[in-house]
């Protein structure tokens, strides 16, 4: 494969705010729909990242324009919308681009930790339905390790600073004394729970009402961590009745209304949706003060200079990986020579003629080595085809060096 085919297409927090990124959010049922789309669009190997900060869609893939159809398929927003917004990169630009994602460098919270999930999980659900190859499977691999690395070696992504913990920060700095305050969190998955933990932990408070859609999982959390839950049938009462509230939903549309709050106590509501799961507009009232993820990204601490500090040793060791995969791409292309070349030796070796000529070939001593011999002169063909560029000469070395080692 020409590595040229890889595509990547996408939109972030760079170019469009959340009500845009809203409009090209993609959830599971989105994502299994254009899954089951993609080979009348010529393709088979691709896999979509959709976040609170970005929707992007990689894939190996004829044009880009075949990744960006794909995906606009499934969302509300339209891919001449998308095409005016998005950033399109091919090959070594677009496998960069997934590194840098992948360990931090390009979130909107710099060293952003959460991303390194979502890949996985949007990569495991590709890979699920068959459109994770080769290709795919080992440059998602070696992101992932350097990831890690990265995470362990540097110090990209120190301190507390999250898109979870920044519902956090925020409280903090607008002077929220939260001990007295009924806090709702609407939301159990990775951003809600982490939000609820860091609530817990560095607000000291269990004045929380858990609230989710599937109520097991807001009972399991609520019991780990000793506060409430409450039914989504409870939601309304419970909104109403609180002083702070978190939304980090997934619904494709608000599940809180500038019209539930117009008769509300004062309140302080942090949406962590994308699309926005809380109606904009209800930032227009007096007593509401609303913030969502783009607003929260504007916080800016001494751990975030500390982070960027970081960067160079991070793309330090970016650099290094990426030439690890490019060493296993370019290596790629030489396995069907080397398939060749095996067969013809082991035709070789089943060859009469050559069988007659060396008749201690017979034994059966022998036909156990032989499959060593042959092995082995495939390995060093392959080390040599790595050094050097000359096939054809390769070719004669490996019959050469078979010849050689079965008659000594």
């Amino acid at each position: 494969m020409d590595i040229n085919q890889f595509y990547i297409a996408g939109i972030n927090y760079r170019k469009t705010d959340a009500s845009i990124r809203g409009l090209f959010a993609v959830n599971s049922d989105h994502y299994a729909g254009l899954l089951q789309k993609a080979p009348t669009y010529f393709l088979n190997e691709l896999f979509v990242l959709s976040t609170c900060n970005r929707t992007e869609i990689y894939g190996i893939a004829p044009c880009a324009d075949s990744l960006v159809h794909l995906l606009c398929s499934e969302t509300e927003g339209s891919a001449e919308t998308f095409k005016e917004l998005a950033y399109i990169k091919q090959g070594e630009e677009a496998i960069q681009h997934l590194f840098n994602v992948a360990s931090g460098l390009d979130s909107q919270i710099l060293g952003d930790y959460e991303i390194i999930g979502q890949i996985k999980q949007a990569a495991k659900f590709s890979k699920q339905q068959g459109f994770v190859g080769t290709f795919l499977e080992r440059l998602i691999n070696t992101v992932l390790q350097s990831s890690k690395i990265v995470k362990s070696q540097t110090a990209l992504s120190g301190g507390t600073v999250s898109v979870s913990f920044a519902a956090i920060q925020f409280l903090l700095d607008n002077g929220a004394n939260v001990s007295d305050k009924k806090i709702v969190l609407l939301g159990t998955g990775k951003i809600g729970r982490n939000t609820c933990k860091n609530l817990v932990d560095y607000l000291h408070t269990t004045n929380i009402t858990l609230i989710n859609r599937t109520p097991d999982k807001a009972i399991e959390l609520a019991d780990e961590l000793g506060v409430q839950n409450a039914s989504f049938e409870e939601a309304g009462k419970c909104i109403n009745e609180a002083d702070i509230v978190i939304v980090a939903t997934n619904a494709e549309q608000p599940v809180i209304m500038k019209a539930d709050l117009e008769n509300s106590n004062p309140k302080i509501l942090i949406d962590l949706s994308i699309p926005n799961n809380i109606d904009p507009s209800a930032k227009e009232l007096p007593h509401i003060t609303l913030v969502n993820v783009d607003d929260l990204s504007k916080i800016n601490d001494a751990t975030l200079q500390k982070r960027q500090a970081e960067v160079p040793k991070a793309k330090a060791i970016i650099a290094e990986y990426m030439a690890e995969f490019s060493e296993w791409h370019s290596m790629r292309k030489n396995v069907p020579v080397l398939k060749a070349v095996k067969q013809k030796l082991i035709d070789m070796h089943e060859c009469n003629l050559f069988i007659a000529m060396h008749p201690n070939l017979g034994d059966l001593a022998s036909l156990h080595n032989s499959s060593d011999s042959i092995q082995k002169v495939i390995n060093n063909m392959a080390l040599k085809m790595r050094q050097q560029s000359k096939p054809g000469c390769n070719y004669i070395e490996a019959i050469n060096d078979f010849i050689t080692s079965r008659v000594n």
